[in-house]
């Protein structure tokens, strides 16, 4: 079998599917027709006959233009030819490039083997919300205009605030004629949706309205599918079925429709519409156009003013996005003007770095969400269990960027590397939770903690819903980390068992399976569960390609406990010495971290509202004495409580023995 032909575009999306869509519907069509429909460059040198070759009987490969890749005309094409080509198929209202472009791909093939002169990166000097939106997504709105061009609806799963600034230009984009069902001018008049009353009666019946009228080819616009008909098939509303209804019935009909990430619709809906595109990340490069040359340009150059970049002092657009993949092009906006207004005013002074920048952004995000927020532990404050601290300086290393290779680490290879989560098991009281917030704080990012019984819902599907949202708000906050404390109570092993609390259970681990392998590279998000049950944790998130298990549990060494010790100490403010940290350290043996922390705690609040005492050696062994007394108390109320049982379950079963034999007409007292 030949090898395949590979094309580097600026569109690789649309050229793939241009491909696709020729090997079914145009078996004529040939390689050079489509190139000068969808121009690109070669990876590697073309022979002229195979120009005239049917699409449909070769082999391509579509990829993204690189800035260190050498790249081939393709015979009897000019660089002029094919940027007229790029340029045609724009059609009107594409969305404008970039003045900023960087040093780039350029093709390596000019006959005398010279090369242009290198592009300069340049910052925008304005950019709107819409601009942005249009640059950030130019591919997926090529592809979704590409595939309604051709007859075939299309679903878009992307946020709310994107919607407005997507519709209108895809819909312009297909040359098709159009029609809008505008959330904020509802059509009146439907009889037929009275008992819904309000607006959502009336969007449906102008739905309806527009389904019908429309001519067979013409696109209808849906910018709110997922408030119209949202629900699960399990739990289809009754305006959900009669949206599904007119649909199917106008199957002619073009459709593109828009749902939101943290919303769901039925499948038998979404099955309605042939291709379903997701925009819920920010594109690592964008494509754009200097004259005759197409490059790609980092987002971090794309999407950043010249003024908001020149503000802060040692601007990386590479390490930038990082920190805003997850975002999308309107909020990044946002984030953006928010820091150049906290600073921009600002007189006198240092002038503002990158790292300030980031930590602006951070700030944006959580002020901006109810759940996540800034942590503020370094792992470094955690005294003891050296053992995982290097474990996971390992995995903090490849996430931050800090890995050099010989050769030099792939993005491809980089993400490989990291797991998709931690599971920290343990007794309680051993600093899970604590380590969670180190790990987050370390990434520069944000944290939400989430306790696994606030998930669970006694509705179906709900369960599901709300760990959608928390996904997709970790993805918005990105890097984030997303811990699920006691993560046993949604992640227990799943049940054959038929009951409807066994279904319902079994469905979360789904979701969570679902998500977990839904996440893009692009986003540094980690997932972290903690546990005291590691035993009954479904087997399927235990896989090594999911979840790293880490056990975190009591501080064995004297040295770890002397370490969690000082930390403490210094924390409260209590005098020590090297020989009183060592006694503690060899009278704690047993006790976790928190137990640990309790004895300064406890001896430095007395020493403030009890009796006065200074927090000293005496004191403090006074603490330790209790929580021994304490621990002592419990055992024995433990061996107790065991005795009790053991000694009832000897009474039951003599009582067992009486009653059998007294009904066999044994006597009794024998």
């Amino acid at each position: 079998m030949p090898p395949p032909l590979r094309f580097a575009s600026a569109d690789p999306v649309a050229f793939k599917a241009r491909v696709t869509l020729a090997s079914h519907d145009e078996p004529d069509l040939t390689l050079r027709q489509l190139l000068a429909e969808y121009p690109a460059l070669s990876l590697d040198p073309v022979l002229p006959t195979v120009l005239d070759s049917k699409v449909a009987n070769l082999r391509i490969e579509a990829h993204a233009l690189t800035p260190d890749t050498p790249l081939y005309l393709p015979p009897a094409f000019t660089v002029q030819s094919l940027a007229d080509g790029a340029s045609a198929a724009a059609g009107p209202g594409q969305s404008p490039a970039p003045a900023a472009l960087p040093a780039a791909a350029t093709p390596a093939g000019h006959g005398d083997g010279s090369q242009p002169p290198a592009i300069q990166a340049r910052h925008p000097e304005h950019l709107s919300e819409r601009e942005a939106v249009l640059i950030a997504h130019a591919a997926e709105i090529a592809a979704a205009a590409g595939y309604l061009k051709r007859g075939m609806s299309v679903l878009i799963r992307c946020e709310k605030l994107l919607v407005e600034h997507l519709a209108k230009q895809i819909a312009a984009l297909s040359q098709r004629p159009h029609r809008e069902i505008e959330i904020d001018a509802p059509v009146k008049g439907g009889a037929s949706h009275a008992a819904l009353g309000g607006r959502r009666g009336d969007l449906i019946t102008g739905l309806e309205k527009a389904v019908r009228e429309a001519v067979p080819g013409d696109i209808v616009v849906i910018r709110h599918l997922d408030l119209l008909g949202g629900g699960t098939d399990a739990s289809l509303s009754g305006e959900g079925r009669e949206i599904t209804d007119v649909l199917y019935e106008h199957s002619d009909r073009v459709l593109l429709a828009f749902i939101d990430p943290s919303l769901a619709i039925p499948e038998v809906l979404a099955s309605r519409f042939a291709v379903r595109i997701v925009m819920n990340i920010l594109p690592r490069e964008v494509a754009a156009r200097d004259g005759a040359a197409t490059v790609k340009i980092p987002v971090g150059v794309a999407l950043v003013t010249r003024e908001e970049a020149e503000l802060f002092e040692g601007f990386d657009p590479n390490a930038f996005y990082k920190h805003v993949a997850g975002m999308n092009a309107v909020r990044l906006r946002h984030a953006l003007l928010y820091a150049l207004h906290e600073y921009k005013s600002a007189d006198g002074g240092e002038k503002p770095t990158f790292d300030l920048l980031l930590h602006m952004l951070r700030m944006f995000k959580a002020k901006n969400s109810s759940t996540f927020e800034l942590p503020n532990t370094p792992l470094d404050a955690i005294g003891g269990y050296d053992d995982v601290k290097a474990e996971l300086r390992k995995v903090l290393k490849i996430i931050n960027g800090e890995v050099v290779a010989p050769g030099g680490l792939s993005p491809q290879m980089r993400n490989e590397l990291i797991p998709g989560g931690f599971i920290f098991h343990g007794p309680p009281g051993t600093g899970k939770t604590l380590f969670a917030k180190a790990i987050a704080h370390e990434m520069g990012g944000t944290i939400q903690v989430v306790s696994g019984p606030e998930v669970t819902d006694m509705y179906v599907g709900e369960s599901e819903r709300k760990l959608r949202e928390l996904f997709a708000e970790a993805r918005r906050n990105a890097p984030a980390v997303l811990v699920f404390d006691e993560f046993d109570s949604i992640a227990g092993k799943r049940s054959s068992r038929d009951d409807g609390g066994s279904r319902a259970g079994n469905a979360v681990v789904a979701q969570l399976l679902t998500e977990l392998d839904g996440f893009r590279p692009e986003v540094p998000v980690l997932i972290i569960g903690t546990t005291n049950r590691i035993d009954i944790i479904d087997e399927a998130l235990l896989r090594p390609s999911r979840f790293r298990e880490i056990k975190i549990g009591y501080p064995e060494e004297p040295a770890a406990r002397k370490e969690i010790a000082r930390i403490h100490a210094k924390h409260f403010g209590v005098d020590y010495s090297e020989e009183l940290l060592d006694a503690i350290a060899n009278c704690t043996n047993g006790m976790n971290g928190d137990e640990i922390r309790s004895i300064f705690r406890d001896a430095k609040a007395n020493e403030l509202v009890g009796d006065g005492r200074k927090a000293d050696a005496r004191v403090l062994g006074e603490m330790i004495g209790r929580l021994q007394y304490t621990q002592q108390a419990r055992e024995a109320e433990s061996k107790e409580l065991t005795g009790r049982t053991r000694a009832g379950g000897h009474a039951r079963r003599a009582l067992t023995l009486h009653v059998v034999s007294t009904a066999d007409g044994e006597d009794p007292t024998t």
